[in-house]
């Protein structure tokens, strides 16, 4: 939780149609789930539309089914809104981005209601900060990490 404001992120699973999936079994990508992260976030300290300018900026929402070399329907970018005031942000600001031809290519993100959160297995939680040097955090993760704290370095907790 590296955002002021962020109390708590879950990995997990959602958008699936079998009840409390295992990772074993989403990586499969025959259980319709996505990986994603549940946040819990004060919006007196950060707005819902910072963490979607978060969102967009650091990851890419133009490639269906795909994350870098991740690729299956459970790497899908997804936002899963728990408010129609959520969804119409959300429309927004996907139309604004559009609009301004922000990607070279169309947004595919998902953008569905919430229905349920599975929490992944415990080795997922705090996945990046223990294994930072493991090539798939390196090469993956660790450049949306610098991208984060360059373009959102007021938005970072002070520890």
């Amino acid at each position: 939780m590296r955002l002021t404001g962020v109390s708590e992120v879950v990995a997990g699973y959602t958008g699936g149609h079998i009840k409390n999936p295992a990772y074993r079994e989403v990586c499969t990508g025959r259980t319709g789930h996505a990986e994603c992260v549940q946040i819990t976030f004060d919006p007196s300290q950060i707005s819902f539309q910072t963490l979607l300018e978060i969102f967009f900026d650091t990851h890419d929402p133009t490639t269906l089914n795909r994350q870098g070399n991740d690729v299956g329907t459970q790497y899908r970018s997804g936002i899963y809104y728990h408010s129609e005031e959520q969804k119409d942000v959300i429309e927004a600001y996907i139309s604004d981005l559009d609009q301004q031809n922000t990607f070279a290519n169309p947004i595919v993100t998902e953008v569905a209601a919430f229905e349920v959160f599975y929490a992944a297995e415990i080795e997922h939680k705090d996945y990046y900060n223990l294994n930072k040097n493991q090539p798939y955090c390196a090469a993956v993760i660790s450049p949306k990490v610098k991208r984060l704290v360059k373009n959102y370095s007021s938005k970072i907790k002070t520890l």
